[in-house]
Order: structure tokens, then sequence, then C-alpha cells
């Protein structure tokens, strides 16, 4: 299994597109460094906001050979590959490790739903098949696929590869609390951060937020680890009309884009259709936001 510690921000990587919808690689390799500058502490790959249900299979290949040679060796490297057929995602999970993750981000099967044991079945006929962690998704409100604390602890007790779940199943505090009780699993946060404090407290051991505010991440991260709590609030505290604004459903990664296109940090905010594009005037109310997150950090 992979040596490398998940731990920290590891920001779920927008993917970045030209004007007619084709893959951008240089605005790409931009999004990768400016996130590592940032102090990203590693990255995923293909989530939701990342508009991995509109990529090929392909592409995420493709994807995953850029953003390693961008990112190197050491940077930690998470890569979803959860599908709705068993074999499919285990083919798609192989075909991720071979090409440089450290880990996988896996959804369960969500088409077509099954039943405990069947979630078993899964992710233990992925694990087989890899020899990395395996992250479980725990994301009810996208899959419709409830996954209790328990079910989640006895998949990291009996199946070899499960090692961390991402908990996005609210109230997401109360659900880091009982997996820490219950042990064996890792919880790791999601939701874009809404409740990333609360959730450390209960022992979460990382957050995964979107592109566009990694560097106040960071800073609530490290100042949590340090202890300074007052310091961790004032940072969530500025950012947080942005946390709320971006989860609106469907509006999130356009509103991402837009942000890190009008900081520089990518050359279009294009999303590929079924994803929702803001439009000028919540443009003009994104501007606000940001602008006014600015202003507190100078003051």
């Amino acid at each position: 299994m992979s040596s490398k510690v998940l731990r920290g921000v590891f920001p779920i990587l927008n993917t970045t597109f030209h004007e007619d919808g084709s893959l951008d690689r240089e605005s790409q390799s931009n999004l990768v460094r400016h996130l590592l500058a940032q102090g990203a502490h590693g990255l995923g790959l293909f989530g939701n906001a990342s508009e991995g249900y509109a990529l090929t299979d392909a592409e995420r290949m493709e994807l995953l050979r850029l953003v390693r040679e961008v990112a190197g060796p050491e940077v930690p490297l998470i890569a979803s590959t959860g599908h709705s057929g068993t074999q499919i995602a285990v083919e798609l999970s192989r075909k991720a490790e071979d090409l440089g993750a450290d880990a996988l981000m896996v959804l369960p099967p969500s088409f077509m739903k099954t039943d405990a044991e069947g979630l078993m079945h899964y992710f233990d006929s992925i694990s087989k098949a890899v020899h990395i962690p395996i992250m479980v998704q725990d994301a009810p409100l996208m899959t419709q696929v409830v996954m209790p604390a328990a079910l989640l602890c006895r998949m990291g007790r009996e199946i070899e590869n499960v090692v961390y779940a991402k908990v996005e199943a609210p109230p997401t505090a109360p659900k880091v609390s009982a997996v820490q009780q219950l042990g064996g699993i890792s919880a790791f946060g999601g939701l874009n951060g809404n409740f990333l404090i609360e959730e450390f407290d209960r022992g979460a051991t990382g957050i995964m937020p979107g592109s566009d505010m990694i560097g106040h991440f960071v800073q609530i991260w490290k100042a949590l680890e340090a202890g300074d709590r007052e310091e961790a609030w004032n940072v969530f505290t500025r950012i947080l009309p942005l946390i709320r604004f971006e989860l609106q459903p469907g509006l999130g990664v356009s509103a991402m884009k837009h942000n890190l296109h009008r900081a520089g940090v990518i050359a279009c905010p294009v999303v590929r259709h079924p994803t929702g594009r803001i439009d000028g005037k919540a443009a003009g109310e994104l501007n606000f936001l940001v602008d006014r997150i600015a202003a507190q950090d100078r003051a």
C-alpha cells in the first residue's frame, strides 16, 4: 500500500477547458502549480468539482498523467474511480494506480442500487485489484445511497485497502464522531469545507474542498493544528459567504472557475454540459464576495 500520508487540505482539481469544450492542458498545469503554491497537501482528481462525470475515460487517464508530471512524484494524488458497474470500477481503479494515483476515491454504485452486502462486494472487488488506499465517498445527497457509520467502519475493518471515508452525509460532524467512535476507518470532510472546523474537532484527518479558496483553507488547517482556534474561526468566517454561495446545487463548479479565471489562474471558465453556468448577475455577486474577502484579508 502507498506510504504517503493523506492528511490536510486536498482540493478537488477543477478540470479546465477551452471555449470549445476541449481540454486546456496549459491552464490545467497552471492550476496544479497554483494549488501547490497555496499550500495544498495533495490533490483530488475527477470528483464532482472536477466535472468527472463529463470526462471520457481517455481524458481521465490523460489528465492523471499530466497532473502527476506537473505535481511531481511526492505530491499525493487521489483519483475518483467509482462507477455504476463493479467490473468497470475495478478496471478504472487499476488504470489509475498504474498511472500514478496514490489513493482512490470511490463512489458506490447508484444507478442500480445494492444492499450492504452488495456494497461490501463492490469495494472488496476494487480492493483486491489494487495496492493503494481506497477512500469510500459517502455522498448520499448525490447518490441516494445511504452508508451508515457502522457500514463504513466495517468496510475499514474487513476490506484490506479501505482506509478512508469522505463523509458528505449531513450532518457531517456527528457522523465523523460516529466513525471515530466505532473505529476502523479515517474520516475526511467534504461539502466544500462547510463544517471543516467541527469535523477537525471530531477527528477528521483531512478536507477536500474546491480549488478556488485553497490558500484560506490551508490557513484554517494550519491554525487548527497549531491550536489557534481564534485564527481558524476568523479566516473561516471571512470566506463563509463564498462557501455558502458555492454550495448552491449546480452552480458551485462554475463559480469556482469564474473566480480562478478572474484571478488569472486559468484561461477560460467554461464548464461542460450538464454542469450549470452562472449568469451575469451571479458573476457580479461573486465578484462582490471575492473583493470583500480580499479587503478583509488586507485589513
